[in-house]
């Protein structure tokens, strides 16, 4: 428990469980230790939690404000979710959702082209990379998200995103309005608010 807790701690990126079966042998229960870590640590400020396809020690969100307060930043010191604009979150929503999705193909989604200006800072955040070429004519990029994106959203992997329906339920997303086009206005007006912050 010790070796598997000590090179969790000392990772800066989530270890995987082949680098975690490595150090205790193959014949060791990854999944037993772990739950007798987490177990180990109810009560503490942080946890182990399964994220980005390993795990990581993360502080838990009842401390999220205190880590604020001290810092200025995310629990994680990242903090490049915070950083995004509303027009920014929803390409990347869509890109989270639809991938592999194409510029083209965002373009259509919002009624509104997206410029290669909003891609570059998702990429230069590291939350979306380049995927397979699209088997459309003049087979253009496209996009999907990355190891970070997943880190910096808590998720272990993409199946973790909430479905539409959980969204829908929630009362955060309507199918009927994103199809009527309700989402392109919303879109289109945070991107005029962005445009006159930078002005």
């Amino acid at each position: 428990m010790n070796r598997v807790e000590a090179t969790v701690f000392a990772a800066s990126e989530p270890v995987t469980r082949e680098t975690l079966s490595r150090i205790v042998g193959k014949s060791c229960s990854i999944d037993l230790l772990i739950d007798d870590i987490r177990e180990e640590l109810r009560g503490r400020p942080y946890d182990l939690v399964s994220v980005a396809g390993g795990w990581k020690h993360l502080t838990r969100p009842a401390y999220a404000d205190a880590i604020r307060s001290a810092f200025g930043t995310a629990a994680d010191g990242s903090g490049r979710a915070k950083d995004l604009t509303q027009s920014e979150v929803l390409v990347l929503m869509c890109v989270a959702y639809f991938q592999p999705i194409t510029r083209a193909e965002l373009s259509s989604f919002f009624g509104k082209e997206i410029s290669r200006d909003l891609i570059s800072h998702l990429r230069g955040a590291d939350l979306i990379a380049s995927g397979p070429r699209s088997p459309t004519p003049g087979a253009p990029y496209t996009y999907v998200t990355t190891k970070e994106f997943l880190l910096e959203f808590g998720l272990d992997t993409l199946r973790d995103l909430p479905d539409f329906e959980a969204l829908e339920d929630a009362g955060l997303l309507s199918k009927e309005k994103l199809l009527a086009g309700d989402i392109a206005s919303n879109f289109s007006s945070s991107q005029e608010e962005a445009a006159e912050i930078e002005v």
